[in-house]
């Protein structure tokens, strides 16, 4: 399948030029007030009328053993609608208790289960069946998305759920071409190697993408015929289980996927010691992901894959059009709120072409349409609680007393809520907070260069290794950015183009491992060498 960029899937519904704005004006009204004295936003009204989902939420509890149980404790924890930070449910806090019946089902699900001695044919059409379910429930599972994690509506339904499906319908696919090989040994032997299923999988996910993350993890795990238990994020707990149930209708049988709501202190870091999980795999900030690796190594030594942080740079060269580069710098960074491990968070612009690129790019983030994700032309919603909205604001404040000039944005939009204006800075140096720490939000550092040499340099100043960006018409120049920069993806003029074959994952302290295509197979099978003596063989 052609690689799909979110950009692409989403433009008829989030239209980046005026029209978003003139379609939620005359949704709305025209409305405005100026959220900081210099800076007026024509969306204001848009984070004060909001639209109630049209959904119920049905499951609530862990998923263990194929059935829906209480926490042991008994204990639950709200979950939030970032539209208001108003508590939208009660959802069972599992703790160390609710990780060892969860390892414990998934186990008897391995050791004695049907599902790794199932033929890979049939794990095959339990996954297409699956699919088909999620894809027949698309907008309702959308809709419980955005109101739980305050993505767009239109991003979830029109790109983040077919891409869910094309996720499980690639894997399934995989499933009955797992193999081994033979292997030619020096003297009279037959040598065969086996790719079995690793075991019992550990998987944490994130609250960013919470059905994407789902799907790059448990689809491979199952498709090579592994059991998991896998812990959400407390803040976007409900997806998942919606999708779980749909699972075991598609036949999935009992223990082999185990789901457990909880805080990472309390849930995950028992799961990612638990002496009976024979594989982890995380996707979080860089300083958990550490935590994570130690637990692991200090219980059973367990293979760990991590998805982590990123500060990832966009670089726009000095022939580049600069229209178009504007419009993607400024979807490679504001894109689903900021809150993108991948984001194109340092935007590196060659001098010659800053002035008029940050002058369209200010424009740019003024014209952006904040407001209620579930209405038709809002382009940007909520930051996903109060601590993320908190740290936002943190670090906008920073990049000010640092000296970088900030050209519009920098406080909060509306009364309620956690809704960012849209934030760009200028004059930013390579050694303030805002150019070197991952935000994680809806702020954007334009920084100047002058040659290839200094900005492959200075892009490589990092920590973290996920992604890079490079727009240019030179191929010359392409050719040389996507070998030096030290990153797990180069998007050569585009960005955030993801698919369901495309490998994703980090260099340096960005993680470890890939996910995604034939490499995140890889994650979830042992490799067993298989020696018998050959007597006087017809040919060696």
């Amino acid at each position: 399948m052609a690689a799909r960029t979110l950009s692409r899937l989403l433009s008829r519904s989030l239209s980046s030029s005026g029209g978003s704005a003139s379609l939620l004006r005359s949704t709305l009204g025209t409305k405005s007030e100026g959220w900081i004295n210099r800076n007026r936003f024509s969306t204001a009204a848009a984070v004060e009328e909001l639209i109630t989902p049209q959904v119920s939420i049905n499951y609530t509890q862990h998923l263990i053993n194929g059935q829906f149980v209480d926490a042991a404790s008994g204990k639950t924890f709200p979950t939030y609608d970032p539209r208001t930070g108003e508590v939208i449910a009660q959802v069972a806090e599992g703790d160390a208790e609710d990780i060892n019946r969860a390892v414990s089902a998934a186990r008897e699900a391995f050791d004695n289960g049907p599902w790794p001695k199932m033929t890979a044919y049939e794990r095959c059409r339990i996954l297409l069946r699956f699919a088909d379910l999620v894809e027949k429930h698309n907008d309702e599972i959308a809709a419980l998305e955005s109101w739980n994690n305050g993505k767009l509506y239109e991003q979830a339904a029109k790109a983040e759920l077919p891409m869910f499906v094309r996720l499980f319908r690639y894997y399934a696919g995989w499933a009955d071409k797992i193999h081994g090989l033979t292997v030619p040994a020096d003297g009279d032997y037959h040598v065969q190697t086996l790719h079995e299923p690793i075991g019992v999988a550990g998987q944490i996910i994130p609250w960013n993408f919470p059905l994407l993350m789902f799907a790059w993890k448990v689809g491979p795990a199952l498709a090579c015929g592994n059991t998991i238990v896998l812990k959400t994020a407390e803040q976007t707990p409900l997806t998942a289980l919606v999708v779980a149930k749909l699972l075991h209708e598609a036949g999935l049988p009992p223990g082999v996927l185990n789901i457990v709501s909880g805080y990472g202190p309390t849930a995950g870091a028992p799961l990612a010691s638990h002496m009976d999980v024979d594989k982890l795999a995380f996707t979080g900030s860089t300083d958990t992901g550490k935590t994570v690796l130690e637990l692991a190594a200090r219980s059973n030594l367990k293979p760990v894959t991590l998805e982590l942080g990123g500060k990832s740079p966009f670089i726009v060269c000095e022939d580049a059009d600069v229209n178009k580069a504007v419009e993607i710098a400024h979807f490679a960074l504001f894109f689903n709120q900021g809150q993108c491990c991948c984001a194109g968070s340092r935007t590196f612009v060659h001098e010659r072409i800053y002035d008029e690129f940050l002058e369209k790019s200010k424009e740019r983030a003024l014209r952006r349409v904040v407001g209620d994700p579930f209405k038709k032309g809002v382009e940007q919603g909520p930051q996903i609680d109060s601590k993320q909205f908190e740290k936002v604001l943190r670090y906008i404040k920073s990049g000010i007393d640092s000296n970088a000039t900030l050209e519009c944005g920098g406080g909060r939009l509306g009364s309620k809520g956690f809704f960012v204006q849209p934030t760009v800075f200028s004059n930013v140096q390579d050694d303030m907070l805002i150019a070197k720490d991952e935000i994680f939000g809806p702020v954007q550092t334009i920084l100047k260069f002058k040659d290839i040499d200094e900005v492959i340099r200075r892009a490589n100043a990092t920590r973290y290794g996920l992604a890079a960006g490079v727009f240019t018409k030179n191929v010359s120049t392409a050719n040389t950015m996507m070998r030096a920069l030290r990153a797990g993806t180069v998007w050569i003029n585009c960005f955030d183009v993801f698919d369901a074959a495309i490998p994703f994952g980090g260099y340096k302290m960005s993680g470890i491992g890939r996910e995604k295509g034939i490499y995140s197979l890889h994650n979830y099978l042992q490799v067993k060498a298989v020696v018998s003596p050959l007597n006087n063989p017809a040919w060696l």
